[in-house]
This record gives structure tokens, sequence and C-alpha cells, in this order.
């Protein structure tokens, strides 16, 4: 299987980037001096027209589509809703989400909650209406594709094998991945892609999202709100998250490692071609 490259990714993670990770100096367990080098963490203060919304940490690597798929994921910008802008202030650390028409976040900041997870977990009370009456794709995932995403991610050069304490998660096609964000919390990598989506125009019906992550309640919702029928991790699993899949019809596979894995939800998709 060969490592995916910038060439082969619509959009790739970049370990080398300067900006992204910071060199330290430390002692391993025999005493001797090692060098390394780890994840940068820095605030990003998300701002939807005037209003202040939320101030994430993350890694900073794309930060106008982090807050373009974090506002879409809270759905405080609607599908209908005109984005007339996006403007970052490195200096700052600020992203300006600006919209045609003024939204009703304010009435969405009285509801909003914390929930479990690194990084922003930020979910809103209401976040669940969006579920209701929603039909997925009947898209079919076959395990063959599966086996081949798993090695060809997890060999893609990525902040992860440079650096680790990162989570990653990729948009693919049948055995092709397309796009694969990195950031410090998982749910920052799910809107990253989000956002970019959005920017892009590119649908979700024929897709499949790999997240090295759990698959919790929120990493669930944010799925099947974008669209995206599939959901993989090799990571396991919250019961709120399956009950909350299998109500949405959402197919939904983790502990996923080598040639194996677990399908809690939406079997009906799976191809067992492997």
């Amino acid at each position: 299987m060969s490592t995916l490259t910038p060439t082969t990714l619509l959009v790739a993670p970049d370990p080398t980037a300067p900006r992204l990770t910071r060199a330290v100096t430390g002692i391993d367990q025999t005493g001797a001096q090692v060098d390394l080098r780890v994840v940068e963490e820095r605030p990003l203060t998300i701002y939807l027209n005037s209003r202040e919304i939320v101030t994430a940490m993350t890694v900073g690597e794309h930060p106008e589509w982090l807050a373009l798929g974090f506002l879409t994921n809270q759905g405080m910008v609607r599908g209908n809703d005109t984005v007339t802008g996006i403007d970052y202030d490195a200096e700052l650390e600020t992203v300006v989400v600006r919209t045609a028409v003024e939204t009703d976040h304010e009435a969405k900041l009285a509801r909003a909650t914390r929930t479990s997870g690194c990084a922003v977990g930020t979910v809103f009370g209401d976040m669940m209406e969006g579920l209701e009456g929603l039909t997925l794709p009947a898209t079919r995932l076959k395990v063959s594709d599966l086996q081949s995403l798993s090695q060809a991610i997890n060999r893609t050069p990525s902040l992860y094998l440079e650096a680790g304490a990162i989570h990653g998660t990729c948009l693919c096609r049948g055995p092709d991945p397309l796009a694969y964000f990195e950031d410090v919390g998982r749910h920052n990598a799910v809107d990253t892609l989000a956002g970019w989506m959005r920017a892009t125009g590119t649908g979700a019906e024929d897709k499949t999202l790999y997240t090295t992550g759990r698959l919790t309640s929120e990493m669930v919702i944010k799925c099947a709100l974008m669209g995206i029928p599939c959901l993989v991790s090799r990571s396991g699993f919250t019961a709120w998250g399956v009950e909350i899949a299998r109500q949405v019809g959402l197919t939904v596979i983790g502990r996923m490692k080598g040639n194996r894995f677990l399908c809690l939800s939406g079997a009906e998709r799976v191809e067992w071609d492997g």
C-alpha cells in the first residue's frame, strides 16, 4: 500500500510546517537528553458578524475553515445563509464569519452546554432538532475499501506521526481519501472538514468520515448533520453515540485496527467483500 502524498489528497497535513510544532528538550527513562517536537496549541476566537461566539484551542492550521465549520455544525450558520466573508487576523488570533443577514445565534448561546472531550466540545440544546426527519443516503461501504483506507491513512505523513497529541479526520470516497485534517481536538478536526466541504461545495452523499477520535454523541450528531452516511474510527464508542446513530440510520464502525472492526449501527450499508 503506497503512502498518501499531498498530490493524492486534495488537502493533506503538513508536519514540516514550523508554526504547528515547537522544538523542546527532555530527559528519557535512562536520563539521556532527547530533542523532540511537540504540537503547538493556540487560542482562536470565533466571531459571527459582531458577536463573539467561542474561543477554541487549536493547532491553527486552517482557522477560516474551522470557524465556518464550527458555526455550520452548531446550526448558527444554516445551509441557506449567505456567507459574505471570512476574515482571519493572525496577530489578534480571531476569525470573523460574516453573513448577509443576522442569525439567531444569541438565542442559541443561551442554551449552550459543555460536553466531555478535548478542546472545544460545545453542543447546543437544539442540535438534536436537526436530526428529526433526517434521511441519510444509502451508499454502500465495502470492507475492502475500509482496509485500504486504514492502511493508507495510518501511513500518511502527519503531525500525529511527527509529534503525537493530536486527532485526525479524513473525508473519503470508496477507497480514496480526499481531505485530511488534524487538530488538538477531534471536534476541531471535524469542524475544519465541514468548513472545507462548505467552502468548496463538496457533497456528502457518497462519502465516509474517518476519525481517530472516540465515537461520542457529538461526533455522531455532527457527522449526521453534515449528511455523511458512514462514520469510521480506530477508537471506541459511547452508548449514547450508538443510540443516536441507530436512530438516524448512520453507519458507525469503530475499533478498526488492521482487518478487524466492529459495526454497531447501519450494517445494511456494509458490503462484506473483505
